[in-house]
């Protein structure tokens, strides 16, 4: 199974400490800057949508967002463009990208801290990965392999959303907090 559009989302540690709009600004200059390993090219406020995208930055190979889903708050990294590499390859990508992300926010937000033991990686390709039995039986091994490289011996559960409506993915439970640093290197 080829995995593309892998999605990362660290959710924030506690409830969100900083107004949803004072990201926009941030974004925006990080678009200005081109502060980001992808290019970016706007960003979209959709604060006003319940449990939605909230803020948004725009890009051309990637979107990074102050999400919502779920009523619950975090930095989602929405790969769009395919990656060449395994599929560990693509799912450390991922990670690499959000935590980074989530340290860059931490640094300019006083109070904001993102999570170090949970976060949610799912697949935005439905014709990729369908959400079913099948689907899990041939990723679980990938993801497990993968985690246990990143993690060493910090051990974490999957939990997977059986619902077929939604899209492939795992929360992903972790005993011990990870370090985001070394994630995002």
């Amino acid at each position: 199974m080829n995995l593309q559009h892998v999605n990362v989302k660290i959710f924030v540690d506690g409830e969100l400490s900083v107004p949803l709009d004072r990201f926009i600004e941030v974004f925006h200059g990080w678009v200005a800057n081109q502060s980001m390993d992808e290019m970016m090219i706007d960003v979209a406020d959709y604060g006003h949508v319940p449990a939605g995208p909230g803020i948004v930055m725009v890009g051309l190979e990637a979107d990074y967002s102050i999400d919502n889903r779920g009523n619950r708050f975090g930095l989602l990294y929405n790969r769009k463009g395919a990656l060449d590499g395994s599929n560990e390859d693509r799912i450390r990508h991922s990670l690499r990208s959000a935590a980074k992300t989530c340290l860059l926010l931490e640094s300019e937000f006083d109070g904001l801290r993102f999570g170090r033991q949970q976060f949610e990686l799912f697949i935005n390709d439905r014709a990729l990965a369908l959400n079913n039995d099948a689907t899990r039986a041939a990723c679980e091994p990938i993801l497990t392999a993968c985690f246990r490289e990143l993690f060493g011996d910090n051990e974490f559960a999957l939990e997977f959303n059986s619902d077929p409506r939604s899209r492939f993915g795992a929360v992903v439970c972790i005993t011990n907090p990870i370090d985001l640093a070394g994630l995002a290197e």
